[in-house]
């Protein structure tokens, strides 16, 4: 019997850009989720909807074969708020600044292992919505209803 051997999943949103391509002075890359990635987003972060995710990065060779990625991710979503239970829509905009190095790497540092010849945008923008969104949404303005004391 033939053993089936698994890939590793595949990610929502990529965009990979080879590390070769990257010049001396870095590469700015635009880069924009269609809407079935968008569909596929919002099901990986719980999320009613993903209307859409784009990303302004730059790409700069770092520390000798190493990569540097900064820029700014944006994201039109809807959240379920933790207070009313409503599903609201908002724009959410986060910083990107993520370091890559084919050494090994040490985990006290906030750097990513190089894996072959080259770095997938669209996940780094991905994993900072992933990691960025507030796990307690609320609508704007809205508050928790304060608990009168029956003891007063």
């Amino acid at each position: 019997m033939a053993m089936k051997t698994r890939l590793p999943p595949q990610p929502e949103f990529s965009r990979p850009v080879a590390l070769a391509r990257i010049s001396t002075r870095g590469n700015e890359e635009r880069i924009k989720a269609d809407a079935k990635e968008c569909l596929a987003l919002a099901k990986r972060f719980d999320l009613p909807a993903v209307h859409a995710l784009s990303a302004k990065l730059m790409a700069k060779p770092w520390r000798g074969g190493g990569l540097k990625v900064t820029g700014t991710v944006t994201c039109d979503l809807e959240q379920v708020s933790v207070v009313s239970l409503e599903v609201f829509r908002s724009t959410e905009e986060y910083e990107v600044e993520r370091y890559f190095l084919n050494k090994a790497v040490d985990e006290e540092l906030d750097i990513d292992p190089l894996e072959g010849d080259s770095v997938d945008l669209g996940e780094i923008a991905a994993e900072t919505v992933a990691l960025e969104l507030d796990p307690y949404p609320r609508k704007p303005g809205e508050q928790f209803a304060s608990v009168e004391d029956p003891k007063e």
